[in-house]
């Protein structure tokens, strides 16, 4: 956890207690870092002690994220949550139960081209770099589902992975490209430091997803793609092109460990293989 700052011993005392209940609960890593993040930050910004603060000290909090910080609705959902899971969790109080928050954007997620995914995977450095950037398209996994990777979790006879941990701790498992595989083979070949991940550093931790993000990115500038490019846009792309394919949302959404189908039902708006088939009616006139 991060070094508090200007925050007084009780709350402290509360952030490790929160940290403990959150790490009970089986949150994740990145979940548990941001819920104590914004903790402290508004135990910063209140300065009062926790059994004295009130709805409009919440209010005010949340606002300033909105409105000072520009804060996307998704982010404020975010802090919501956190200090959602504090005051019923930890106060057991139901200040956080009449307090609204703006709902997400309905935006649509970035496709990159079957063209620019050529192009991504050309620009990238043979050898790990472009593994990874392959592996990310072929099989859709999340970037720290990528970066966690172990030997031992592929089969590479059978075509499949094993993902181990995944959002909300579930496991699942992803098919294999023939073509990945092949490249997979040639890449621990020489390989020169060996690891029990398949994308490690070379003392043989595995890599991170910050480092996963700014490859992807320093290859979507060089290509010259003018999307914004991440590894999740790739996941989005593997997606979207499955569909486009013909394959079975219900299939996707098993690939892609989506508990609903709704979410995974996104795609169906982003495919413009069947809208690039209706005709203008000003085609007609």
């Amino acid at each position: 956890m991060q070094e508090e700052k200007n925050i007084s011993e009780e709350q402290k005392s509360f952030l490790e207690k929160t940290r403990a209940e959150l790490v009970i609960g089986g949150y994740s890593e990145r979940t548990l870092k941001m819920y104590l993040c914004y903790l402290e930050a508004f135990f910063g910004q209140t300065k009062k002690p926790v059994q004295e603060v009130s709805r409009e000290d919440i209010v005010k909090f949340i606002a300033i994220k909105k409105e000072k910080e520009n804060l996307t609705n998704t982010s404020i959902a975010l802090v919501h949550a956190s200090l959602k899971f504090f005051f019923k969790t930890i106060l057991k109080s139901s200040l956080m139960d009449e307090i609204k928050i703006p709902k997400k954007e309905k935006k649509l997620p970035t496709v990159l081209t079957q063209k620019e995914i050529k192009a991504l995977i050309k620009s990238a450095k043979a050898g790990r770099d472009r593994t990874i950037v392959e592996f990310l398209y072929s099989t859709g996994v999340r970037v720290s589902e990528c970066a966690n990777m172990r030997l031992t979790n592929l089969d590479l006879h059978e075509g499949i992975a094993r993902v181990e941990g995944g959002k909300g701790k579930k496991d699942r498992i992803i098919i294999l490209s023939k073509k990945w595989i092949h490249n997979l083979k040639k890449y621990l070949k020489r390989k020169k430091n060996p690891s029990k991940y398949v994308f490690s550093k070379k003392n043989g931790k595995p890599i991170t997803s910050d480092t996963i993000e700014r490859m992807v990115k320093k290859y979507a500038i060089k290509t010259g793609i003018q999307k914004k490019v991440t590894p999740h846009c790739l996941r989005h792309s593997y997606a979207t092109h499955l569909l486009e394919a013909g394959e079975s949302i219900r299939k996707i959404q098993e690939l892609l460990g989506h508990s609903n189908l709704s979410t995974t039902q996104i795609y169906t708006f982003v495919s413009t293989e069947e809208l690039k088939k209706v005709q203008s009616p000003l085609d007609k006139l």
